[in-house]
């Protein structure tokens, strides 16, 4: 048995999306930017239209505040240097949270590098932001928050609401990494004051290397890419237009489908929780109820997860250590890090991230799987 349990580093390509998808590869595969004078290609502009409308409606935005990208880590990219460079002559403080993606910390260390201070607020042991924090924080030359939606590592889902209140009524901008909630929980870019966020496709069953962008109207932001005069001129290049219209699908379909999603990965997520605190030893790590629907991480006391790794993979068990992004870093995770965790501790933890294609058979099959190996290993640990 084959049980893919890293749906948090990539998901299953839904193959309602893929037959969307297959004919603007090879039939309506003309460059939509002619759809002026060709019949093909404004019928590749108007599905991507509806694209950029089915992702609208996700985060409650308008239209035209939706710009595609490559992917989360272009949006995150674009939302902070684009933001940075706006303000490029008064420069300013941006602050943020020690838990983010490296597509987060990495921008905020290249901006840093350009002369605008970085700030990060602290987490606690859940991983939680304190709004209160950041009152105290924000100041008169803040010009951005960015703090994610809900943490890739250990699922704990940020007080995004309240922290946008806090900056709107600051007048700070209010960018949020929203990669791993998109379509697995709700999001309202009104209601949570939220100006720019950031979403990638291939986290809900969609293609990879292609993303979005919401830019609130109003928001000065400088474009990422220079070039022809795409997405109203603010992010150049050909469009990847089978991916957007395959985003575009894979929206709809989790707009349809997401209440029944969240309730079956709950269930599943529940039935590994039950087994595993029958085992002595073992954290999970994340705030216990404000958490992703399909996010367990769990430390291991005395076995080691690259070991661990191995052994389930060998029994044809997917899980991971950390973010795929940082898989083959041998150095702990920083967010581990960051919620308290020793460095033997972070490296003894397992992320298990549960998709809507898994089956309760195969979290059967993973529970017996699991408990043994954890058993022997033990068994054969140093006392």
């Amino acid at each position: 048995m084959y049980v893919y349990l890293n749906n948090a580093a990539t998901t299953k390509t839904d193959g309602r999306v893929i037959f969307k998808m297959s004919k603007y590869y090879s039939e309506l595969y003309e460059n939509p930017m002619t759809s002026n004078y060709s019949p093909l290609a404004k019928n590749v502009e108007d599905e991507m239209e509806i694209a950029r409308e089915n992702v609208s409606k996700l985060i409650n935005a308008k239209k035209e505040e939706i710009y595609f990208t490559s992917g989360g880590t272009e949006s995150d990219n674009w939302a902070i240097k684009g933001v940075a460079l706006s303000n490029w002559d008064k420069k300013g403080e941006i602050i943020s949270i020690p838990i983010e993606h490296m597509a987060i910390i990495k921008t905020l260390e290249t901006v840093k590098k350009w002369g605008f201070e970085i700030k990060f607020l602290p987490v606690d042991k859940y991983g939680m932001v304190n709004p209160d924090d950041l009152k105290k924080l924000i100041t008169k030359k803040t010009l951005l928050v960015s703090i994610m939606h809900a943490n890739n590592e250990i699922g704990t889902i940020e007080p995004i609401e309240e922290i946008g209140k806090i900056c709107k009524e600051n007048g700070v901008l209010f960018h949020t990494d929203a990669v791993q909630s998109a379509c697995h929980i709700d999001i309202d870019v009104n209601k949570m004051n939220i100006d720019l966020l950031s979403i990638s496709a291939h986290k809900f069953y969609g293609p990879k290397g292609v993303g979005a962008l919401f830019i609130r109207n109003g928001v000065k932001i400088e474009p990422f890419m220079d070039g022809g005069h795409q997405e109203n001129e603010l992010r150049s290049g050909t469009h990847n237009s089978p991916g957007i219209i395959g985003l575009g699908e894979a929206v709809k379909i989790a707009m349809n489908e997401m209440e029944e999603e969240r309730k079956s990965l709950i269930f599943m997520r529940k039935m590994i929780e039950d087994r595993i605190n029958k085992i002595e030893g073992i954290n999970i790590n994340g705030h216990p109820e404000k958490r992703l629907p399909n996010n367990l991480s769990i430390t291991i006391d005395r076995v080691n997860a690259e070991t661990m790794l191995t052994y389930l993979a060998i029994n044809g068990i997917i899980v991971s250590a950390g973010a795929a992004c940082s898989a083959k870093e041998k150095s702990p995770s920083h967010v581990l890090k960051a919620i308290g965790l020793s460095d033997e501790l972070a490296h003894n933890t397992l992320r298990i991230s549960l998709g809507k294609f898994n089956l309760v058979k195969e979290i059967e099959y993973f529970n017996e799987v699991f408990e043994y190996g954890v058993k022997r290993f033990r068994e054969m640990a140093p006392k």
